[in-house]
């Protein structure tokens, strides 16, 4: 123990958050302080799944499972497996795995130093490759937290957990999961990927439906607990199951996204429908019109996504419940989002209340007044987590636009500046035929938002963003990170000084 008592060297630094404490140097491995709103949610759900298990476990008078199992296939420092150990009870061992040499080597360190050699054990190979070797040992919870995109680890990962085990996975690569490049998410997710302004949780229901399909060529299901859409990454946590039988619903799970290119509406289509009678059908087609009903655009087609619930309302309840327990950095923040996916209808998609009302170069309606008018429709409304101008609600299509339209009657915009071929000009010369009222609805102010909850992200840090592959994201003189673009401000002035200097050095006489 004399070791752990030393002084870091001068290139190292002390990292604490939550329970440990890590040393990190700037050759090694990656550590990135964003993410810890992202490791303490992951312990809140750990902590809750194994509560939940053996509470389980007594209701239906089943064997009480006392320790569970869990692999973190890519560790880095150490840090989240070492907070599992020290933070959640009911843990048998931890495997925190690296394939980096000087990655592992911190890891050991880190182990020692924070003194849970009994919990955690280091391993240096591919992540992949041990996986696959666990397939019959398995794992009763898996981390998967990468550099961009987690789609190389799932064949393995879905194999390698046991049944009614968690897969806790984290996507970065959020510039092709949002539209940005179609072709690229299709070779990496299987779905093309649509610009829309629900690309947030597109994202998460994409990566869910990649999930399911590897599940289900081994027999398994995914039940998704809580999917997350928060500042520059998707976290999803899903239990995974083996039947058969379930694996066929996901035909009825899973399906096309269509985006007019014109108003931007959305329509979903699953691939299959349920018969009341037992069995599956497929859905008509085509589903959509060639043409927009709203403005007469044409459709762009995406997908297939996840048309599935994104959370499990009972576990986040379960969470919140557990959250008064726990002491977290980040606590208010989770309980902010948490109290907004409770409130979240389980409906796919969603509009944004600005980009609805510049379709047609209106002004905007605050935000309770468009909820109203939805309520008072009788139709439901939520939020979604992913956006703080998210409508997301069951109403139809028709009746959301006859709620623009009417909205515009009262506040009419200079129709001589639109183009006579703008969707603008064909959605607002449609007759209305919902009874559209503004008066101010009771349970249009959300719970969360009346509580004055920390519901959405906040503004970008000095520390915004992914980060570089296998780098430190700390300045270990001042404790802050130093952008790059800083770094080569003056870059070319600086070269063009130190030419002259030694000019003048060889021109010296002697």
């Amino acid at each position: 123990m004399e070791q752990c008592a030393k002084k870091p060297k001068l290139d190292n630094i002390n990292i604490k958050e939550g329970k440990a404490e890590i040393l990190v140097n700037d050759t090694s491995v990656f550590y990135n302080p964003v993410q810890e709103f992202n490791r303490d949610l992951s312990i809140a759900v750990l902590a809750t799944y194994i509560k939940n298990i053996n509470k389980q476990a007594i209701e239906t008078n089943a064997k009480k499972k006392d320790e569970i199992c869990i692999l973190e296939a890519l560790s880095a420092t150490g840090l989240r497996s070492i907070r599992y150990a020290k933070e959640v009870m009911g843990i048998k061992q931890i495997i925190a795995n690296d394939i980096s040499a000087k990655a592992v080597e911190s890891i050991k360190k880190n182990i020692y130093h924070n003194a849970v050699e009994n919990l955690v054990k280091p391993s240096q190979e591919d992540a992949t490759l041990l996986m696959y070797q666990n397939r019959k040992t398995k794992f009763d919870a898996i981390d998967l937290d990468p550099y961009g995109c987690p789609t190389t680890f799932l064949d393995s990962a879905v194999q390698c957990v046991s049944d009614g085990g968690l897969l806790m996975i984290t996507a970065t690569d959020m510039a092709v999961l949002a539209g940005n490049s179609p072709e690229t998410c299709y070779l990496k997710y299987g779905a093309i990927s649509l610009r829309t302004k629900a690309c947030h949780e597109m994202a998460l229901r994409i990566l869910l439906q990649n999930i399911a399909s590897h599940a289900a060529r081994y027999g398994r299901y995914i039940i998704p607990i809580l999917s997350i859409s928060a500042d520059f990454y998707i976290r999803v946590f899903v239990k995974v199951f083996s039947s058969q039988i379930k694996c066929k619903e996901n035909a009825t799970k899973i399906g096309m996204v269509y985006q007019c290119t014109g108003c931007e509406t959305i329509t979903t289509q699953p691939l299959c429908y349920k018969k009341s009678s037992g069995g599956y059908k497929l859905t008509s087609s085509p589903y959509v019109d060639q043409f927009c009903k709203i403005c007469n655009y044409k459709h762009h087609e995406g997908g297939p996504i996840w048309l599935g619930p994104l959370h499990d309302q009972h576990f986040i309840s379960d969470l919140l419940c557990n959250l008064n327990e726990m002491k977290l950095g980040t606590l208010k923040r989770i309980e902010g989002v948490l109290n907004v996916i409770h409130e979240e209808l389980d409906i796919p998609l969603y509009y944004t209340l600005n980009r609805l009302m510049s379709i047609i170069r209106c002004i905007t309606p605050s935000t309770l007044i468009f909820r109203s008018a939805l309520l008072n429709a009788g139709y439901n409304v939520s939020y979604s987590h992913a956006c703080k101008t998210s409508i997301k609600t069951d109403a139809p299509n028709e009746v959301i636009w006859d709620i623009v339209r009417a909205w515009e009657k009262n506040n009419p915009i200079k129709r001589n500046k639109l183009s006579n071929d703008s969707p603008a000009i064909k959605i607002l010369d449609t007759p209305i035929t919902t009874n559209v009222s503004f008066d101010i609805h009771p349970l249009a102010n959300p719970v969360s938002r009346q509580n004055r909850l920390t519901r959405f992200q906040q503004n970008p840090t000095v520390n915004w963003g992914p980060g570089t592959r296998s780098k430190t994201r700390i300045d270990l003189e001042n404790g802050d990170e130093i952008p790059k673009k800083i770094k080569n401000q003056n870059k070319n002035s600086k070269k063009e000084k130190l030419q002259v200097t030694n000019d003048m050095e060889k021109t010296k006489p002697l």
